[in-house]
């Protein structure tokens, strides 16, 4: 009998939560004779919301309606898995399944730990996500024996990384691009992604030669509101360097999943660069290398997962050095990121150089990228990241996920 599966998410909102949402409900679906899915969807923050209509919106839409009828039947489920924070999370069910991106700094705040040892199971990204939530340590003291006893996470946890993507088509993208060799940075606009630095340093070392910087950002939805804030921030930035040869150029608005990985495709895109200071995962450079395009970020947090060669330990990008420092006070969010975690603060010197190397070298560069395309296209195909994410849940529900083969029986 299938196991009815409650899905808690924010399936249809353009996030990395909502990436991640659909990698989970595409591995459900992949295993129709296993699971009978139902879906409660999500906002995430201010995100804006998926347009496209394919089958899979369709198939969402009806089942949001399905799960509708049942909850108004009194249904149960046999088991929930929610893709959120885990201070959001829920006992819903028998079986609770929690999926997170993790955490971008060196630290979880106590409520995940809470939350997290309500759950069955817990399912991240990345290893650093994995890594951090482990070895998250709280000292808890009984108010009356005032004994102090070490409360960490006991619930089994489980890294799964995304699958890659592939398309029938790749539209092409007019960007009307001046110069030849253009760096691409994909974040969006935000403290943690460090763009700031990242504007200012690109100017700093390339100014009066003819390299451009493509900024594909938002603040949270791709509306006109949101674009002049993001051109006001984005104007302010570019100004404040003064004089200069390269080019700047802002990209804004809703790009469709195979829009976006055309950027990649771009004959003038040469390169990712991110200076973030921390990724759950990192999807945008997990595209670029996958896509055959080089990485220039720092050697830090979840993108080391498939920018790291597993067998040998070898890097595969250009990996600007960081130092890790205290969060500063004006991202704390209280039970998310909390004032005693760390991040990491890429090298100015460091990023500047990598970025030079790359365009200074650039056919190593793509003989780089070219090896990093063809391991990451095996390691992380679709079909391979669907089955860890089905034995996963299988494991947790306590069922086979093996598949039968049909046999035909001859009775005579």
């Amino acid at each position: 009998m299938k196991k009815r599966i409650f899905l808690k998410a924010p399936l249809l909102t353009r996030s990395g939560y909502g990436e991640q949402a659909r990698f989970l409900l595409r591995a459900l679906r992949s295993r129709e004779e296993l699971f009978d899915i139902f879906i409660q969807p999500l906002e995430w923050g201010k995100t804006s919301w998926i347009s496209e209509v394919t089958e899979e919106r369709q198939w969402i839409d009806e089942t949001i309606e399905k799960t509708i009828a049942y909850l108004q039947q009194g249904g149960q489920f046999d088991a929930s898995i929610q893709v959120t924070i885990p201070n959001e999370w829920e006992k819903l069910a028998p079986i609770n399944i929690g999926y997170t991106a993790g955490i971008e700094t060196t630290k979880v705040a106590a409520p995940w730990l809470q939350r997290g040892n309500d759950m069955d199971s817990i399912i991240v990204v990345s290893s650093h996500s994995k890594n951090t939530y482990e070895k998250t340590v709280y000292t808890a003291e009984n108010p009356q024996t005032k004994h102090q006893t070490e409360y960490r996470l006991t619930t089994p946890i489980t890294t799964v990384n995304f699958p890659i993507k592939k398309y029938d088509t790749y539209p092409d993208v007019d960007l009307e691009l001046e110069y030849d060799f253009n760096f691409l940075v994909m974040a969006q606009m935000g403290p943690r992604k460090n763009v700031g630095n990242t504007i200012k340093w690109f100017i700093e070392e390339f100014r009066n030669e003819e390299v451009g910087l493509v900024l594909k950002t938002n603040m949270a939805k791709n509306c006109l509101l949101d674009r002049e804030k993001v051109y006001h921030d984005f104007r302010r930035l570019v100004e404040r360097q003064g004089p200069r040869k390269c080019k700047m150029y802002l990209l804004h608005g809703d790009m469709e999943d195979n829009e976006v990985h055309s950027l990649y495709l771009h004959p003038q895109i040469k390169a990712v660069l991110s200076l973030t200071h921390g990724e759950g995962f990192g999807l945008p450079l997990f595209e670029a290398a996958y896509s055959e395009v080089p990485v220039i970020a720092p050697g830090w947090s979840g993108q080391l997962d498939f920018l790291v060669n597993r067998k040998t330990g070898k890097t595969e990008f250009f990996n600007v050095e960081y130092d890790l420092q205290p969060i500063p006070e004006q991202v704390v969010w209280e039970g998310v990121i909390i004032k005693e975690s760390m991040w990491a603060y890429p090298r100015e010197h460091s990023a500047k150089q990598k970025m030079r190397e790359c365009y200074a070298n650039y056919e190593e560069a793509q003989q780089q990228a070219a090896t990093l395309a063809a391991r990451v296209t095996v390691e992380f195909r679709e079909e391979k990241q669907n089955e860890q994410m089905v034995n996963v849940i299988c494991d947790a529900l306590g069922i086979n996920s093996v598949q039968q083969d049909e046999q035909i029986v001859e009775f005579g």
